[in-house]
């Protein structure tokens, strides 16, 4: 096959999703530097892909413009930038519209191979097959691979800091202390590790002296409960809908560790070679989903012992009775001590 020249990659959604294939691409832009590639995806999610030279940024408005039949616009948008190719690594129905419709304009494609069976046999209550599956960023590779462009992501080299700008160098100080980002929330309560369990490793964190410790989050329940938390502690500070996105990018990318579950602020720190410890409840490793590049000790699970079905689901959406707290099943005491040996 004819290598292409320039690629269309498709990642419409979430936030962590998105973030996962920001090393792909380093990798792949790296390894073929004369190769053109375009993301589509919202526009919130453009600060991620600063510091790679040959990525451009088509904006998907799927809310507005792009509804709908709005579909076919993005289309032509697409086709006005001459590629070449399509690399799919949503596999949704909006991005299969849209490849399928360049497809029929003899534009090549590959689409990611969710795994979806396998991940069935990982969460099935019975006759499980509990094994690792391929991690997510693999997936995303493969897909290269097969528009002719193989990469090795064993190559990937993670970037500098980002600059911290005026704002963000007040908030930190001019004291030399650790900084500790805590991300405490997630989308499913299964995958939120207790509040007051949180406030237990804060606690005995700001006790020490001798970190700072920042709090992330989004929307307005997670933004009071934050600030609540940071009126208890010297130390904490949160961040939450404080700063533009690209600032806590900035922020996150000068952390010397990251606290988060299983969710899209642990692969943000993770774009940035931060050591990250993430919480796993009902969910799992084996899934594919860990955080890019970060050992298995970073990897805090549920007591499978009591909770042996776990992995229960692949997002955590699904579980069953008495199980959406088995995250809680995570000593404190545990998080503490990962934490201190990471800084």
């Amino acid at each position: 096959m004819k290598r292409p020249t320039h690629i269309l990659v498709i990642r419409l959604s979430a936030l962590g999703d998105v973030a996962m294939i920001v090393p792909v691409l380093r990798v792949v832009a790296k390894t073929y530097p004369q190769l053109k590639l375009t993301v589509v995806s919202r526009a919130f999610f453009k600060p991620l892909f600063d510091g790679i030279p040959t990525i451009k940024f088509l904006e998907a408005d799927v809310y507005g413009k792009h509804k709908g039949v709005g579909l076919l616009k993005l289309v032509k948008e697409a086709r006005m930038l001459e590629i070449d190719a399509v690399a799919d690594l949503h596999s949704v129905i909006r991005s299969k519209v849209v490849t399928s419709l360049l497809w029929l304009s003899s534009i090549k494609t590959a689409s990611i191979d969710k795994g979806r069976a396998e991940k069935k046999a990982l969460t099935r209550a019975k006759h499980r097959n509990f094994k690792q599956l391929k991690p997510t960023h693999q997936r995303y590779a493969d897909v290269f691979e097969n528009l002719a462009l193989p990469i090795d992501l064993n190559t990937h080299h993670f970037p500098e800091k980002k600059h911290l700008g005026p704002n963000l160098n007040a908030l930190i100080g001019p004291a030399p202390k650790k900084l500790i980002g805590i991300a405490p929330f997630a989308a499913f309560k299964s995958k939120t590790y207790p509040l007051k369990m949180i406030k237990e490793v804060i606690k005995k964190l700001d006790e020490t002296s001798n970190y700072r410790l920042f709090l992330f989050g989004g929307g307005k329940k997670e933004k009071e409960l934050l600030q609540e938390i940071e009126s208890q502690f010297e130390s904490v500070t949160s961040v939450a809908n404080v700063f533009s996105f690209e600032e806590e990018l900035a922020l996150i990318s000068n952390l010397d560790v990251m606290l988060s579950m299983d969710s899209g602020n642990g692969h943000l720190a993770a774009l940035f070679g931060i050591p990250t410890v993430t919480l796993w409840g009902v969910t799992h490793p084996f899934a594919g989903f860990t955080p890019f590049q970060q050992p298995i000790e970073n990897q805090l699970l549920a007591n499978k012992e009591a909770y042996p079905l776990i992995p229960t689901s692949v997002y955590g959406n699904t579980f069953p009775k008495d199980y959406e707290t088995a995250i809680a099943s995570i000593p404190p005491d545990a998080i503490l001590e990962r934490l201190l040996k990471l800084v």
